[in-house]
């Protein structure tokens, strides 16, 4: 079971607490883009084994959307962390670099 800490309200809760988002740092695409800008950010999404970013929302809590990295293998979270921030922290890059030291950011 994944369970992921909420970073607004302080609660370790379960998924059955949360709902999930889809990938995080999505570089959204409106009005006056290119069509092929549009379809991208539509349809087309990572969808890694392994150190993944993702969004969450604490739907039977606090309802704040969340931002969680997470290994899709293992379910191992390396940290969570607040949707208003545009990239991974620094700290949370060092958190999964100490654990997966051969992996880089895409």
């Amino acid at each position: 079971m994944l369970i992921l800490e909420c970073p607004y309200c302080g609660v370790t809760a379960d998924e059955t607490e949360l709902a999930a988002g889809g990938e995080a740092h999505l570089k959204r695409f409106g009005p006056g883009s290119s069509d092929e800008e549009f379809e991208g950010y539509l349809f087309h999404r990572q969808n890694p084994k392994g150190v993944h970013f993702e969004r969450w929302r604490h739907a039977n809590g606090c309802g704040k959307w969340f931002h969680a990295a997470r290994c899709t293998a293992s379910l191992e979270v390396f940290a969570t962390y607040t949707a208003q921030i545009a990239e991974p922290p620094a700290e949370v890059i060092a958190a999964i670099r100490a654990k997966r030291p051969d992996w880089s950011p895409e």
